[in-house]
């Protein structure tokens, strides 16, 4: 691990900047059936998600991984990636209070660090880095952790619908605002690699920074991609171990 260096104030603002952005520019999305609920933490959390990037995410990283989108009891809870509440309190030593989205879905109330629930996620992911590294200054040294896509979509049910399942006129203003975002942040950070958590965002990765990528969109290319499996329950592979398979991948890829 390289040492940690000062925080940058300026990289911090330029990320949240691109951030904003993206924020804003979701906002003005719109879409339909099966979706009736849209939840946006960038909005009603932005205070947690930017003292996230302040305090962990204001200098350079040799690993940027990203995920797809926030889970209902994780990010779109604390405005933190893949933020399970206990992994932020506690690893990430993040505080502060968040408010509601409009609407908000009965069965999906945001309540910030007092959410009593835990995403499996989030805490397998957080757990194993804070288990391997030990401190959160340990693992910031190197590694940030991203969000391709800020917005949570929900069924009326309130059965979660990821971004890949949505019809492609939803997609395009979507991800094209997403993929901005994406390369703005490889352009701050200037990683070596950039890593996929799940089969989604390494598919992403390798659209925009891979072998057949625009390079006439790319201000800085990292040098690799790479992969780890997504820690969601709903894998049958994560589920059978996902710290030890994480950890395999990370270490044959000579990520780590």
């Amino acid at each position: 691990m390289k040492k940690t260096t000062k925080p940058d104030g300026v990289l911090a603002k330029k990320v949240l900047a691109a951030t904003a952005t993206l924020r804003d520019a979701v906002n003005d999305l719109e879409f339909g059936d099966p979706v009736a609920w849209v939840y946006n933490p960038l909005n009603y959390a932005w205070g947690m998600h930017a003292s996230y990037v302040q305090r962990w995410g204001a200098t350079k990283r040799r690993v940027l991984l990203m995920g797809m989108n926030p889970g209902p009891w994780g990010m779109v809870q604390t405005g933190v990636p893949f933020g399970e509440i206990a992994a932020v309190r506690d690893f990430l030593q993040l505080s502060g209070q968040v408010g509601q989205p409009d609407p908000e879905h009965p069965k999906r109330p945001v309540q910030g660090l007092d959410c009593p629930r835990s995403e499996v996620s989030g805490r397998r992911l957080w757990g194993f880095f804070a288990e391997k590294l030990g401190t959160p200054e340990a693992f910031f040294a190197d590694h940030f952790v991203v969000n391709y896509c800020p917005l949570v979509f929900m069924e009326e049910s309130a059965r979660n619908r990821t971004p890949d399942k949505l019809p492609k006129h939803e997609t395009e203003p979507l991800f094209a605002a997403c993929d901005q975002r994406l390369r703005r942040l490889v352009e701050l950070y200037e990683p070596q690699w950039v890593v996929g958590v799940g089969g989604f965002a390494r598919k992403k990765l390798e659209s925009l920074f891979g072998a057949k990528a625009d390079l006439d969109l790319v201000a800085h290319r990292p040098e690799k991609i790479g992969t780890v499996l997504h820690p969601s329950p709903a894998s049958p592979a994560a589920n059978r171990g996902w710290p030890e398979a994480a950890e395999k991948q990370l270490l044959e890829q000579k990520i780590w």
